[in-house]
């Protein structure tokens, strides 16, 4: 194994080029669940390889048509037409019931289902059996309410357990769910109660946020006001504390589930059922409500979930994100639950009541499977420096996992030195919230890891790098990431819009390919000599100095690699004499000059990448999937209107950034050139 970075020209861009390199452990290629036959089977007959993922649910009725395509194409007045995707046509199953029922079914209804820790102690263990039971009453409620199949429900809430019953309740009656960060504003939320014309908004009179009693149902009321279509709030007693009430449509979630009978029948939906609505969130235009089906998803899901993870039945698997974020949906509810494991579910923030509250939970309930974003790991880094506290026992660690955005090098190192005793895989994935589940990443008993890669699309998944034209890039040229072929998971519209889906998905390489249409990612990247996938960031990305387009994360890259950087966040800023310049919006761990970061940043990349703007910050603003905005940042310092901030976690950091940016900027003080 090579331990260096190196630089490596090229014509388009300068760019690091990782040379460390990890082989699949000895011990996880002799028991892993897909071997590297997969991949040569699945490129023969890739419709065939689906319908053997399909088989692993439980179907009422078996499909009669794979996979039915539609591409995008133009008619004679010059309109694209919307494209359609259909997977296991006339197929019907419960997903309830294959998350659910068939383990009690098959004798496990004793096994954990889930661990549930609240942010102030407060624990619960849920079994399958009891998951059943908790499932059923909620499916009941849900029916004395009204609520049939297609109806839309709101789910405002945190991790609770109370959030898995409801979503699994509305997928075991066949209502469509659309699950809101707990948050959210009222707007946000409102937007969602409107754009779905959802029936039922369920929430909760108040929530644990970094150790206070934090009273929500106020929000909820704001959302719910005057819209006709809303007829009750469903309200989760969490906090205890006293809550506006408006009679006749406020219900509380002890009076209408857990009254309701115990038992409940689940019928079989289409396969292209919708199942979930989710939005997705940036600073910019409107948030658009992607559609989930049933069969599809499940499928890829389930399948992706078992084969990249080397599923086992005696894990203890966590998934840290929100519930609320597509990652829990396939990697904390269908997931984990279609294949019968354990998982923890944490409803605080890992600071609450200390910094070291995750290593206690992983070590409490013997965590085998960890995975999580970027941005905390970078969080860890400045919070700890090289070392993880000691007293904590992370042994039970086999596997870790990554998402949210391109993980640093540094910071994928130093997770798996830490949190994986330097010998456990890591498993860095890419995804979207359109795609349903991971498209590329890599198959720990298979794939040699390379820190900063995804590495390689799953079997099954056809996904390049292309220019301009849809050609593939030679390697180590910078194009845009594409998939090529139609996969199960893939969302199949959005909401009430599906122009917009067209337009936003499909449009920009409509005929090209085999299949008549390239999805578009909206992610630049890049192929390594090896067929590995280097995620550059998103298209809008990307700073173009004096003609040199530069990628923000390779930058960022560059900047956490130093000892002294916890986070970076790079974004193109306005400047009158190359057009753009690089500003970096730094969190130390400790004090460091801009200029040796300029230098590490020239020595790294080249000199056209040296940012002309260092701002030391005290955290950067990040979404709840881990996301850093660097739009805003951008905005920020350039004094611009801000755009849509409602998907922040961390709302506070906005005005820890402003502060920065002005004292960075007065005239009296020494400018970071």
């Amino acid at each position: 194994m090579t331990d260096a970075t190196e630089l490596a020209p090229s014509a388009e861009e300068s760019r690091l080029v990782e040379t460390r390199a990890y082989p699949a452990p000895a011990a996880f290629a002799a028991q892993a669940n897909v071997g590297a036959e997969a991949y040569a089977r699945a490129a023969a007959d890739p419709i065939a390889f689906w319908e053997e993922a399909a088989r692993r649910l439980d179907w009422a009725e078996p499909w009669h048509t794979a996979h039915e395509w539609e591409p995008p194409v133009r008619g004679a007045d010059g309109e694209l037409t919307v494209p359609a995707a259909r997977w296991f046509a006339g197929g019907r199953l419960n997903v309830a019931a294959n998350c659910v029922d068939r383990h009690v079914a098959g004798g496990r209804g004793d096994k954990v289902a889930l661990h549930f820790e609240g942010e102030p102690g407060d624990r619960l263990t849920v079994t399958y059996a009891d998951l059943q039971r908790r499932v059923s009453q909620a499916a009941n409620g849900l029916l004395a309410l009204g609520i049939e199949p297609g109806d839309r429900v709101v789910v405002y809430l945190p991790v609770l357990v109370e959030t898995v019953v409801i979503a699994l309740a509305c997928a075991r009656i066949g209502a469509v769910h659309s699950l809101v960060f707990g948050g959210f504003s009222a707007e946000a939320v409102r937007f969602r109660i409107e754009d779905t014309g959802a029936k039922l908004l369920v929430t909760s009179d108040g929530q644990w946020r970094r150790g206070k009693a934090v009273e929500v149902k106020s929000n909820a009321d704001a959302a719910a006001a005057d819209i006709a279509h809303l007829e009750h709030v469903l309200v989760v007693r969490r906090t205890g504390q006293d809550v506006p009430w408006t009679e006749g449509r406020d219900v509380w979630w002890h009076d209408v589930v857990e009254t309701a009978p115990d038992v409940h029948e689940p019928q079989a939906f289409d396969a292209e059922h919708p199942l979930f609505i989710i939005y997705t969130s940036g600073t910019t235009g409107k948030p658009k409500g992607l559609v989930h089906t049933s069969g599809g998803y499940l499928t890829h899901a389930s399948w992706a979930h078992w084969a990249h993870f080397d599923a086992k039945p005696d894990d203890v698997h966590w998934c840290t994100a929100d519930l609320a974020w597509v990652t829990a949906h396939t990697y904390e509810l269908y997931g984990p639950l279609s294949n019968g494991l354990t998982q923890v579910i944490y409803e605080g923030t890992p600071d609450t009541p200390t910094q070291e509250r995750h290593l206690e939970i992983i070590q409490r309930y013997g965590v085998t499977v960890y995975y999580t974003a970027p941005t905390l790991i970078r969080t860890f880094m400045t919070w700890w420096g090289e070392r993880i506290p000691e007293g904590y026992d992370l042994s039970t660690i086999r596997l870790l996992g990554t998402v949210g955005e391109a993980i640093n090098p540094e910071a994928w190192v130093w997770f798996r030195r830490n949190h994986g005793r330097d010998e456990v895989p890591v498993v860095d994935t890419w995804w979207q919230s359109e795609t349903g589940a991971a498209m590329i990443a890599p198959l720990p008993g298979v794939t040699t890891l390379k820190p900063g890669s995804a590495t390689v699309p799953l079997p099954g998944i056809d996904a390049a790098v292309v220019d301009e034209q849809g050609e593939p890039v030679a390697p180590g040229r910078a194009g845009t990431l594409v998939v090529r072929r139609p996969w199960p998971g893939m969302a199949r519209t959005v909401w009430g819009n599906p122009q917009r889906y067209r337009d936003s998905y499909w449009a920009p390489y409509a005929g090209k390919g085999e299949h008549g249409a390239y999805y578009v990612a909206g992610d630049g990247a890049t192929i390594d000599a090896d067929g590995n996938v280097w995620i550059l960031g998103r298209l809008d990305d990307v700073v173009n100095v004096s003609g040199h387009r530069l990628s923000t994360i390779e930058i960022e890259s560059s900047l956490v690699a130093h000892p002294a950087v916890g986070e970076a966040g790079v974004a193109g800023v306005a400047d009158p004499l190359t057009g753009q310049a690089v500003a970096a919006f730094v969190a130390a761990r400790e004090d460091v000059d801009a200029d040796e970061l300029r230098a590490q940043v020239a020595r790294d990349i080249g000199p056209v990448a040296k940012p002309k703007h260092i701002v030391f910050v005290p955290e950067l603003p990040k979404t709840r999937s881990g996301k850093i905005l660097r739009r805003l940042l951008a905005q920020l310092w350039q004094g611009d209107e801000l755009g849509d901030t409602t998907s922040l976690q961390n709302p506070w950091a906005v005005d820890g950034v402003r502060a920065a940016v002005e004292s960075a900027q007065k005239p009296h003080q020494k400018e970071n050139l």
